[in-house]
């Protein structure tokens, strides 16, 4: 099975580091989107459509936000995406 899984992130976000390198850690391929800069209350927007396409599936304007298609999942704040990916990524082969 494949999983596809989406990061809107920012560089220079911590919060974005903390979500790739626990990506990284864990060896999982994902895509990455740059919705805009960071910022607390929504940085510049880099790419009209991509930050279209995140609000459109969170609803709101927050980075990290992680979309896991396959199990049909969308995560958003940094701890809650580590826990989610050292649950039901952690195991599985590489």
């Amino acid at each position: 099975m494949y999983e596809m899984l989406e990061l809107y992130q920012a560089d220079g976000c911590p919060h974005s580091t903390d979500v790739r390198e626990t990506l990284t850690d864990l060896g999982i391929s994902y895509v990455i989107h740059n919705p805009r800069r960071p910022g607390g209350g929504g940085g510049d927007v880099l790419n009209e459509q991509t930050y279209e396409a995140m609000t459109a599936l969170s609803d709101e304007d927050s980075i990290p936000f992680l979309v896991d298609t396959d199990r049909e999942k969308t995560i958003t704040e940094s701890d809650e995406i580590v826990a989610y990916l050292e649950d039901h990524y952690a195991d599985r082969p590489r």
